[in-house]
């Protein structure tokens, strides 16, 4: 297990590298210069060619491309992204928070969608093919289906207008998660609910089932059985689930005024703020490469037939 571990690590760090060189590229694709965005941050009534040249040379782009590169990927490994043009704060200042905030709402999301996907992968596994299993599907083909932006204007209309039971934004008390949170899950959970129940429906096939029916075992004992067998193969696809949200919630938290990296991300992007853009780009691959291998990791503990893939 420690050699796959380590085969698992070696194929992450040449993709954070390259992952790495794609966002310090990025803001030299822009037609704008970072100079400018510096220069009209500051107010500067009267933008000219010497200004510009001073202020690229302050902020060290009159260096050479890979040494400016290198000695950004350095100072990222320490957490140190520069500072934001539009702020004038170093980035982390903002991120770290942010990102807090984002954690904090993607692993509440996720706690549901996992509670949600068990629960009805469970119950339509059991009633497979009845009124109950295609209720549900077709009401999660509908929900999965609906924008979420529009979702969330429904909730907020109904739950925070009508009823005044939810507050509409911010993240000042437990309640404030409850709209955001479950405009997530609703998503996901109508999505991941399905990979539950057709493992079930395969296990429930299987000769060891008909062999514990015969034996007597009780219906319970077999449904425990069955979904931890079923738990197996979903264990990818679930390990995923908080990057992937992680990198999803920015319409989820502009809606509700989440401050969290999405809203940070739009607002960066709107004004032109390359170090920040930057960073968020870096952290969200490097929170993808990293929940990947270690839901990699986590399936060949299981499986141990998964150990040689590499």
């Amino acid at each position: 297990m420690g050699a796959y571990i380590v085969r698992r690590a070696l194929i992450a760090i040449p993709l954070l590298a390259m992952i790495s060189f794609a966002a310090f590229v990025f803001q030299h694709l822009s037609p704008l210069d970072p100079a400018e965005v510096v220069l009209h941050s500051q107010g500067v009534p009267k933008i000219t060619d010497e200004l510009i040249a001073e202020t690229r040379a302050e902020l060290g782009m009159d260096r050479p491309f890979l040494i400016r590169y290198l000695d950004w990927l350095v100072s990222c490994l320490q957490l140190d992204f520069g500072k934001s043009y539009v702020a004038n704060q170093p980035v982390w200042s903002l991120l770290g928070p942010a990102l807090l905030n984002t954690l904090k709402l993607t692993l509440v999301s996720v706690a549901a969608i996992l509670a949600l996907s068990v629960a009805l992968g469970v119950a339509c596994a059991l009633k497979a093919g009845r009124w109950l299993d295609k209720s549900i599907r077709g009401l999660s083909f509908v929900l999965t289906s609906a924008p979420s932006y529009w979702l969330a204007a429904l909730m907020v209309w109904y739950f925070s207008v009508k009823l005044d039971l939810l507050p509409t934004s911010g993240m000042d008390s437990a309640r404030s998660y409850v709209l955001p949170v479950a405009v997530i899950a609703i998503g996901y959970a109508g999505i991941y609910f399905r990979v539950i129940r057709s493992s079930m429906l395969g296990n429930l096939n299987e000769d060891y089932v008909l062999y514990g029916r015969a034996c007597g075992l009780p219906e319970s004992t077999l449904v425990r059985r069955v979904l931890k067998n079923s738990l197996q193969v979903a264990i990818s696809i679930f390990g995923m689930a908080i990057p992937t949200i992680l990198g999803s919630t920015v319409v989820v938290e502009n809606l509700f005024a989440w401050p969290g990296l999405g809203t940070l991300s739009v607002r960066s992007v709107l004004s032109r703020d390359f170090p920040v853009i930057q960073a968020y780009v870096l952290v969200l691959a490097a929170a993808f490469v990293l929940f990947n291998a270690v839901s990699d990791i986590a399936s060949a503990a299981v499986n141990p037939k998964l150990r040689n893939d590499l």
